[in-house]
């Protein structure tokens, strides 16, 4: 997938500067529209949900991403159920 880039519309098409936007992923066993989606951006990880992309934006460090990932396989999340 291509990066996508835009311009501001209050540029007016003089000496503007384009931005890169992010390229958001979910997941490939997401069934449901009920899930987030991560993208990676210089060296922060945003997060945000599917439903809205337009919302609000979590922004983590790779160090606390990673650190979260390892949580993840290690069981750290793992409901208990009653």
């Amino acid at each position: 997938m291509s990066k996508q880039w835009r311009t501001s519309r209050h540029s007016g098409g003089n000496g503007c500067v384009e931005v890169s936007l992010p390229e958001w992923r979910k997941s490939s066993r997401s069934e449901s529209g009920n899930c987030v989606e991560v993208a990676f951006a210089d060296d922060q990880v945003l997060v945000r949900d599917s439903k809205d992309p337009g919302g609000p934006v979590l922004s983590f460090s790779r160090a606390e991403w990673d650190a979260f990932l390892g949580g993840v396989w290690d069981g750290e999340f793992t409901l208990e159920r009653t």
